[in-house]
């Protein structure tokens, strides 16, 4: 099956309930365990690339060319999108050109008529392309490719003249933050969440950070229109407790167990779980 936008599965997990998960990917153990993952589970999924990954996987026409090539080989069916997490004005023009079938623009650090201003051209280009592109407004908390965000919650009017603007999917702060969350952390704000849909109507949002969020939280989300969460660093934890597991039990020392294939099968096999975890929470299983 090809690569799909985002649009139509994020309006069918917004009617439906439901949301459908954006997990990273950092290389092909990453893709491949994902990948699976959706099929086995008959649920359509987005894979998310940051700039930082897309360079450390020496480029975003090497991402496309490897997403393409393993749904293929691995005759997957369900829906897939390729999607740009947080990427900047050039990068977003780079992977439109490499052949990615989603994008993120993150102009929530430019001056609001700036972000509006690059966004609505940005909205044309994808539109007529056949992109589904994801806005952003209010700093994310946390740290995303050097850019540290401090969990600012969104403003409500802002939100709404970003979606007038034809965007598909808005990515609204609502407290949330990347990467581990601290333990006085306060939790999201629902009241804000209630305000932005109030403004927005039914455009699919999405929860970045839903790494450590708890469970009732996600649902509660979930009720309330974000059809779209994003998971890296609980993927990442995972794999590297696996992989460490391995090695300080020594296994990598015992016949070839040095093998890359050997050697990263434990931390593979981790991600998979993790992604069905988070599938079940976000209700998207049966789904594609």
């Amino acid at each position: 099956m090809a690569l799909v936008s985002a649009k139509q599965m994020l309006e069918k997990a917004r009617d439906g309930k439901y949301a459908v998960g954006q997990f990273n990917i950092n290389n092909l153990e990453w893709t491949k365990s994902i990948l699976q993952t959706a099929q086995e589970l008959n649920s359509p999924v987005i894979l998310g690339v940051s700039e930082g990954a897309g360079k450390y996987m020496t480029g975003f026409k090497t991402v496309t060319a490897m997403v393409k090539a393993m749904i293929e080989e691995l005759n997957i069916t369900v829906p897939v999108a390729l999607h740009l997490d947080h990427g900047s004005y050039e990068g977003c023009y780079k992977c439109i050109e490499a052949g990615f079938s989603s994008i993120m623009f993150d102009g929530s650090h430019f001056p609001i008529a700036e972000n509006i201003a690059k966004t609505k051209e940005l909205v044309e280009v994808c539109k007529k392309k056949g992109l589904s592109l994801e806005a952003e407004v209010g700093s994310i908390g946390g740290e995303e490719d050097g850019v540290v965000g401090l969990g600012e919650c969104a403003d409500p009017d802002e939100c709404k003249k970003i979606a007038d603007l034809g965007v598909d999917i808005l990515a609204a702060g609502i407290g949330n933050i990347h990467g581990k969350y601290p333990a006085n952390w306060p939790g999201l704000r629902f009241d804000v969440l209630e305000a932005i849909k109030s403004k927005t109507g039914d455009m699919p949002l999405v929860l970045h950070g839903g790494t450590g969020i708890p469970t009732e939280m996600i649902k509660k989300a979930i009720s309330l229109g974000v059809a779209k969460i994003n998971v890296n660093t609980e993927c990442q934890l995972a794999f590297q407790a696996a992989t460490r597991k391995y090695v300080e039990e020594g296994k990598d020392l015992v016949g070839k167990g040095f093998d890359p294939r050997k050697l990263l099968a434990p931390g593979a096999q981790a991600i998979k779980d993790t992604v069905k975890e988070k599938m079940e929470i976000f209700g998207s299983i049966g789904k594609a």
